[in-house]
């Protein structure tokens, strides 16, 4: 499979950002990166397709000339406050006496028979666990003897048109989509190490529009959930309180902004932009901690409630990884550590090569998490379904699964 490439795509409210990537035998080789600002979208949902569409052949025209290559398919993140995660069990008796791939297959479908929304779609079913008898804990059973096998299953549902108005943009924009990817399991494939995946590890990915949740426990994702509150709020935040423009908003929150007040010396300063012409003036940086921490702490505190509401607080042995574009800003692995009472890190992108150094940054996370994702599917050999919105397709699709299952 080497010298294939894999581009990931991060659709994200504040921010489009392509990533290519290239299988190499050792390592994935990041060989082109391109960004361009995004308004086309709000808290992770599409709410412009033409913004959208021209923001995502920005960054890929900059992606395919630094990568020197040209971008036909993606892997594409989504985010959002209609995305949900639940945990499911199904259960199957074993006729041969013996675990076989079909037997696998047989018990996930078990486990995913759930009654959902027909305005929704499933996204991901991601195995937890498999239950051979009553032995628990085994994560691949095949081969295994026994008379009754069961499943533990992380489901992940968004709604239908979100998923959809991601795929037209990217269809639009003269891509193939191989497959959606949920943002915050992108970034775990990014940031985290395999280590934190087993003692237990909640991740946070502190993007623009959303704050999504992914917690893991003994190497298998346990809950996901996804905040519509992110590092805008901040912005719009400092612009209503400092009186300044949007835009010049966004500069002082990346220079100067601080999650925690007494962080900030008593004397530090910084100029802040007029609005409409008016004078500029220079104000103490004390007055914009003031502002951004209050946010920053119920931003943090909802996760948290969300966290011990699943009942996987216990779980968290490792601690915290925050991630994110808006995890760069200074103050919050603090004032995450003071919120969840747990050991808390920034997190930036690791196991790759190439132009590491450009890609070194957690508002880099979700894309080469993509990137990561997309090599791994592909080294284990699975077929992608180039996912398109064509319903009439999709419903061929499932007669045919249907006529060969009856065959």
């Amino acid at each position: 499979m080497a010298g294939e490439i894999i581009v990931g795509l991060d659709i994200g409210t504040t921010k489009i950002c392509a990533v290519v990537g290239e299988i190499r035998p050792d390592a994935i080789e990041i060989i082109g990166v391109g960004t361009h600002p995004s308004d086309g979208l709000r808290k992770g949902v599409v709410i412009n397709i033409e913004k959208t569409v021209n923001s995502i052949k920005e960054a890929i025209e900059e992606a395919e000339t630094m990568a020197g290559c040209e971008i036909s398919s993606v892997f594409a993140g989504i985010a959002g406050g209609h995305i949900k995660g639940f945990n499911s069990h199904g259960v199957i008796a074993l006729k041969e006496r013996e675990v076989t791939k079909k037997d696998i297959d047989r018990v996930i479908e078990a486990a995913s028979a759930v009654a959902i929304p027909m305005d929704r779609e499933v996204i991901h079913v991601l195995t937890q666990e498999f239950i051979v008898d009553e032995q628990d804990g085994i994560i691949d059973p095949l081969g295994m003897a026994g008379v009754r096998m069961e499943a533990k299953i992380h489901i992940v549902t968004g709604a239908v048109t979100s998923a959809q108005n991601i795929i037209k943009c990217a269809n639009r924009a003269g891509l193939d989509v191989c497959d959606i990817v949920l943002q915050s399991l992108a970034s775990s494939e990014a940031v985290l190490s395999d280590e934190e995946r087993n003692l237990g590890v909640a991740l946070i990915d502190f993007g623009g529009g959303t704050t999504d949740m992914a917690v893991f426990s003994r190497g298998t994702i346990k809950h996901t959930s996804v905040l519509a509150l992110g590092g805008d709020n901040l912005t719009y935040d400092i612009s209503i309180g400092l009186r300044t423009p949007r835009l010049e908003a966004e500069k002082i929150k990346i220079k100067y902004g601080c999650a925690l007040s007494s962080m900030i010396g008593i004397d530090e300063t910084l100029e802040v932009p007029g609005v409409g012409g008016r004078k500029a003036r220079v104000l103490s940086r004390q007055i914009l901690g003031e502002i951004l921490e209050p946010r920053v702490e119920e931003i943090l505190t909802l996760i948290h409630h969300d966290l011990a509401l699943s009942g996987h607080e216990e779980m968290i042995n490792s601690g915290v990884v925050i991630t994110g574009g808006s995890a760069e800003l200074q103050g919050i692995p603090e004032m995450a550590e003071q919120i969840f009472d747990s050991p808390a890190r920034t997190g930036y992108p690791q196991g790759i090569s190439g132009l590491v150094d450009v890609v070194n940054k957690p508002m880099y996370a979700t894309a080469v998490g993509l990137v990561l994702y997309g090599a791994q599917r592909t080294q284990e050999g699975k077929k992608f379904r180039i996912r398109d919105t064509n319903i009439f397709g999709r419903v061929m699709d499932r007669m045919k699964k249907w006529f060969k299952d009856v065959i």
